[in-house]
């Protein structure tokens, strides 16, 4: 959605930007252009509920970084090249997975959010109107470490969909929710419930900050502990019961004693793996959320998982 030629000039626009009304002013580009993106998905869905995420990646990933680089993209944006080297350097991170992304940025530039949070609820006005089915979406806020962060930014998108409704005239029909993908947020899943409406379990990142290995970084040596069995598979394949899965199981109990019906649910690779599925299964996720081409086997997988389960029910 971003890395698009018509949009990432206003993406970088905004990075550049000295302070909020400049920010304001590139994200007021990318306005349109996110609407049409979810008014086409909410189109195609015709009234299933659509799950969004807000923006997630560092920002340093949308800044070019050799000198040749530098040099095209800030003529093409009338930019001084070493103000565009200096804000590539100053948002470069040793530890991207761990650093400036996720709801960090939504808490630093709240702007950011609110200009996604209106793009989503005015395509969902838009695509209810084109169908005729009322649109059910729900946003994501993804890297919270506890319900103040979330709630933080759950305000901004509550304002935003007053505003929408005000000026629409339309009644929204949406959700609040978040990904538990910290290990602290899986502790402290009972808080975040509290004002969360549904949990979506990144256990590719809960993997890597449980278990300390970096996905990236892990092949090595995490072949070394299948071979040697001390690890009985890949855990960035099949879901580690005995540490990720403890945590998920934490946060499920715990987010049920103040939430009872809140939906919960994992998203990542683990979401297309039989094993991992048959897991969820067992611990009371309602669905599984994984990469298009890994959705054939998810469902059967799925399907198998409950017929399991009813058996031994």
């Amino acid at each position: 959605m971003f890395f698009d030629e018509a949009r990432i000039v206003a993406v970088r626009e905004m990075i550049l930007a000295d302070d909020e009304a400049g920010r304001r002013k590139a994200l007021a580009k990318l306005l349109p252009f996110q609407r049409d993106d979810f008014r086409e998905l909410f189109e195609i869905m015709k009234g299933l509920p659509v799950t969004i995420r807000l923006l997630d990646p560092p920002l340093h990933e949308f800044l070019p970084h050799t000198d040749k680089d530098i040099a095209e993209v800030a003529e093409a944006m009338g930019a001084e090249p070493a103000k565009l080297k200096g804000r590539a350097q100053e948002l470069s991170e040793f530890n991207p997975m761990l650093g400036f992304r996720g709801c960090r940025l939504a808490i630093a530039f709240p702007e950011i959010a609110e200009m996604q949070a209106r793009a989503i609820f005015e395509a969902a006005v838009e695509a209810g109107k084109s169908t005729g089915e009322k649109v059910v979406c729900e946003v994501m806020v993804p890297l919270v470490v506890g319900r103040a962060d979330f709630d933080f930014v759950k305000a901004r998108i509550d304002a935003m969909a007053k505003a929408v409704q005000e000026e629409s005239g339309e009644t929204l029909v949406y959700q609040v929710g978040t990904m538990i993908e910290l290990p602290r947020a899986a502790l402290r899943a009972a808080e975040i419930a509290e004002t969360a409406e549904f949990f979506s379990f990144g256990t590719n990142d809960l993997t890597q900050t449980g278990l300390g290995i970096s996905r990236d970084d892990a092949a090595p040596f995490l072949s070394h502990y299948v071979d040697k069995k001390l690890l009985p598979y890949d855990p960035f394949v099949t879901i580690d019961r005995d540490g990720v899965g403890e945590l998920v199981s934490i946060a499920i109990e715990r987010a049920h004693t103040v939430r009872p019906k809140i939906k919960l649910g994992i998203c990542g690779e683990h979401g297309g793996d039989p094993a991992s599925i048959e897991f969820c299964e067992e611990v009371g996720l309602d669905y599984v959320s994984c990469s298009p081409f890994r959705v054939p086997i998810a469902r059967l997988a799925a399907a198998q998982a409950t017929l399991k389960a009813r058996a031994k029910g």
